[in-house]
């Protein structure tokens, strides 16, 4: 399984990123996928889950109604839409999928104030 993350980077606070997650090597349309995040000094931390078929999202609490998750099976990839970024989203976000339990390599995101 190799789940590989991409679009993350540098912006300002207020901006919007979109992350990536590619998977191969899994039925991703059969696995539950989502995002996670950790922080210098800090636990990983659910972003955003969603479910298989696209049937529930669940987020954290910080998310507010700022990040959207989405999936598409055709080309078994994930979605991280994320608005009015703020600096506290500072992290190295994580792709994740079960089954079986697979992480992807984090692409870092940071936001300036």
């Amino acid at each position: 399984v190799q789940l590989v993350e991409s679009g993350g980077g540098l912006v300002q606070a207020g901006g919007s990123l979109r992350l990536s997650c590619a998977a191969s090597g899994i039925t991703f349309s059969d696995a539950a996928v989502a995002w996670y995040r950790q922080a210098p000094g800090k636990q990983r931390e659910l972003v955003a889950i969603i479910s298989i078929g696209s049937i529930s999202t669940t987020y954290g609490d910080f998310v507010k109604g700022r990040f959207t998750i989405a999936r598409d099976d055709t080309n078994n990839t994930m979605y991280l839409q994320m608005t009015n970024l703020k600096p506290e989203d500072t992290a190295v976000y994580y792709c994740y999928a079960v089954p079986p339990v697979s992480w992807g390599q984090g692409t870092q995101v940071t936001v300036s104030s």
